[in-house]
C-alpha cells in the first residue's frame, strides 16, 4: 500500500523503490545489535523491525522528495540528491537521535517484563542508528540510479510511439 501511495505521490513507478532501499539498512543494524547483546529473535524484536520500516521509510522519503523537487527546478540528478541529502543531513540527524535518546530506557529497562522492552528497544536503537548513518547516504546515490532507469524505460516506451503525419 506504501509504494503504491509514493508511486501516486511521485508520479513514477521507479521512485519509490530509492525509498525502499533505506529499509535493509535498518534492519541490518536491528539484527546486529540483537546479536551483539545476546538477544534472541522473538516477537517484540520483529515489532520493532515493524517500526524501523517505517522510520526508516521516513528519512527516505524526505532525501527522495526534496530531490524530486530540485529536479523540477532544473539540476541535475547528481546535483539534486547531493543537495537534498546536504539540507534534510540535519533534520534528519536530530529527529532520529531524539527517537534514539527516547528508546534508550527501553533497551536498557530492568525489572518485571524487561525481556520484551529490552528487544523492541535495542531492535529499534541499533536499527535506527544504521538508518540514519548510512542509509543517508546511499539512499542519494540509489535515487540516482533509479531515477536514472526510470527515465531511462521512459525514453524507451516513448520512442515505440508511432510518429504523426504531418497532413
Amino acid at each position: 500500500m506504501v509504494f503504491l501511495i509514493l508511486a501516486a505521490q511521485y508520479e513514477k513507478w521507479t521512485l519509490p523503490f530509492s525509498v525502499i532501499t533505506a529499509i535493509p539498512f535498518a534492519a541490518f543494524g536491528a539484527i546486529l545489535m540483537v546479536l551483539l547483546r545476546g538477544m534472541e529473535n522473538n516477537i517484540y524484536f520483529q515489532i520493532s523491525l515493524l517500526v524501523l520500516t517505517g522510520l526508516a521509510a521516513k528519512n527516505a522519503i524526505l532525501i527522495v522528495e526534496f530531490a524530486v523537487q530540485l529536479r523540477k527546478t532544473g539540476l541535475n540528478r547528481r546535483d539534486a540528491a547531493i543537495e537534498a541529502a546536504r539540507l534534510r543531513f540535519r533534520p534528519i540527524v536530530m529527529t532520529s537521535m531524539a527517537f534514539i535518546l527516547g528508546c534508550l530506557p527501553l533497551a536498557l529497562s530492568t525489572g518485571a517484563g524487561a525481556a520484551s522492552r529490552q528487544s523492541i528497544g535495542t531492535g529499534v536503537v541499533g536499527g535506527m542508528l544504521a538508518a540514519t548513518f548510512i542509509a543517508t547516504f546511499f539512499v542519494p546515490m540509489f535515487y540516482r540510479v533509479i531515477d536514472r532507469i526510470g527515465s531511462h524505460e521512459h525514453d524507451i516506451l516513448g520512442s515505440h510511439e508511432k510518429p504523426e503525419k504531418n497532413a
